[in-house]
């Protein structure tokens, strides 16, 4: 009989199981893959997320990897552009784009180091229910017999498809439909900053550096391009860059070379699931999900799994209910993650900017401080209102110099 069991080892459940075991919890961590394996993803790790790695004792240990530190970002908004990058947070200066073959195997080692029994090549293929509450698992390894696990509670960490979620008819709440289709792969031969572009006509282009000298460059192009793009992705990913950067373009077709396939990310739709119930608990993508045009699905992983523990060994250790610790967690991961949410949304829909997001940004390229600020609300280092409330905005327009008659805050 186990405490806990994680479905799921990668970027929410391994964090999820590490933590737990270091309170003295008995976890077991399943999952169909073996590690060091690769997945779909973003890559990218903001601020906020290094700041859980360095508490965790780990991002030592990524920065030993040769993923390089990313200290600068170019943004671009249709004709709006920004260079930069964000302040230190909590004395963090850079952000890491880690392959997750990488990152997935630091997380998953560290939870069995902490004591979390890993099984890996496991499918969970059902929960086991007594009474209307989930007390266990059952699935295979791989060609082997079928086997139950019991535990007092099941997380399910396993991603947009959750067996786990699906299994206990997790409600969604929130859904904004996806709008866009992720291509990317990896190129050699180029030194890019952080690029994160949207042009017009619903596309998007983006590089950032990974290990081994490579360059994970990607597009996004709008469901209603989809079909057209797939009949030709090199072509169509080369003119991705030519038509939003042209100087990009340049460089992709004179200097990079791509290493392996493109790798296609068809966008889940953005959701909110209830994450709780008599026996089990949602984290990660299971849970919450949004558009990956921002890269906040690994920072996101690894806060939420922190706030999910916390209310979790309250409850284990006899602290508290264990109904009143999931329902704080539920509340305190919609809390902090609401911003984020309503931006992303509005962003990675890539249709014209409302006239005051449009006359914000326009200010902030206007000031070096407030473009660093801007960074540092995707870092995590700055709060939305601090750039985007009344008071911040007036703040922003004076000074920057905006005339009265350019003002826009509705």
């Amino acid at each position: 009989m186990y405490d806990v069991i994680v479905v799921g080892a990668r970027c929410a459940g391994s964090p999820t199981a590490m933590l737990l075991a270091r309170r003295g919890h008995r976890v077991l961590v399943l999952d169909r893959a073996s590690f060091p394996s690769d997945t779909v993803s973003t890559h990218y790790i903001h601020q906020s997320g290094l700041t859980r790695l360095r508490d965790w004792g780990l991002l030592g240990e990524l920065a030993a990897t040769n993923a390089p530190a990313i200290r600068r970002a170019n943004f671009a908004y249709r004709d709006i552009e920004l260079s930069g990058f964000a302040d230190p947070v909590d004395g963090i200066d850079t952000g890491y784009a880690p392959r997750r073959a990488v990152l997935d195997e630091i997380l998953v080692n560290a939870a069995r180091r902490a004591g979390a029994e890993v099984v890996e090549g496991f499918g969970v293929s059902d929960l086991v229910f007594s009474e209307g509450r989930v007390v266990g698992v059952r699935g295979r390894e791989r060609g082997g017999p079928e086997r139950e696990f019991r535990a007092h509670i099941v997380i399910g960490a396993d991603g947009c498809r959750s067996i786990v979620a699906k299994r206990t008819r997790a409600e969604p709440y929130k859904v904004v439909p996806a709008t866009g289709v992720n291509y990317y792969a990896y190129h050699s031969g180029l030194d890019w900053a952080l690029e994160h572009r949207v042009g017009f006509n619903e596309i998007w282009c983006g590089g950032w550096p990974t290990n081994d000298g490579l360059t994970v460059l990607a597009v996004i192009c709008g469901k209603s391009r989809f079909k057209e793009f797939r009949q030709d992705v090199e072509a169509n990913f080369q003119a991705t860059f030519d038509e939003i950067h042209p100087e990009l373009g340049a460089q992709l077709r004179d200097q990079g070379k791509r290493e392996g396939d493109f790798v296609a990310m068809p966008h889940a739709d953005n959701y909110y699931r209830h994450p709780w119930g008599p026996g089990w608990a949602l984290v990660g993508d299971a849970g919450y999900h949004k558009d990956p045009y921002p890269g906040f699905g690994i920072t996101d992983a690894f806060m939420h799994s922190e706030i999910l523990v916390e209310r979790l060994h309250q409850a284990l250790s006899g602290e508290r209910p264990m109904d009143s610790a999931l329902a704080e967690y539920h509340k305190l991961r919609d809390e902090t993650s609401a911003s984020n949410y309503e931006f992303t949304t509005k962003l990675s829909a890539f249709g014209e900017l409302s006239p005051r997001l449009r006359a914000v940004f326009g200010a902030i390229r206007r000031s070096p401080e407030w473009t660093t600020k801007l960074f540092g609300l995707f870092a995590g280092g700055v709060e939305h209102h601090e750039i985007f409330s009344r008071q911040a905005v007036e703040r922003l327009y004076d000074d920057t110099g905006v005339p009265p008659h350019e003002r826009v805050y509705g």
